[in-house]
């Protein structure tokens, strides 16, 4: 099993649980993950496809392409792409 926990409103609006845990029984991508469980987490693809999400597994700083095992906590926080890119401010 793998924790999924979701962190942002803009996230949680599209999943019903904050934190879901999910069955791994063999490594796979975080983006696998999602897409394996539609019922529960596929309301984020969207995010996950415009890069609006950071990823983290085991307080380790990730992507979808990253390895999920058994056991492993993965944090979802949605990140504005303005607010990351550098060259413009933050909208308020």
């Amino acid at each position: 099993m793998a924790s999924v926990q979701i962190f942002g409103h803009v996230l949680q609006a599209v999943v019903e649980d904050s934190e879901v845990t999910v069955p791994v029984s063999a490594p796979t991508t975080v983006k696998q993950l999602v897409e394996h469980h539609p019922a529960q987490l596929g309301g984020l693809l969207p995010y996950l496809a415009k890069r609006e999400v950071l990823i983290t597994i085991n307080k380790k700083i990730g992507s979808e392409d990253s390895p999920v095992c058994d056991g492993d906590v993965v944090k979802l926080s949605f990140q504005s792409r303005v607010s990351y890119d550098g060259n413009r401010d933050i909208p308020t």
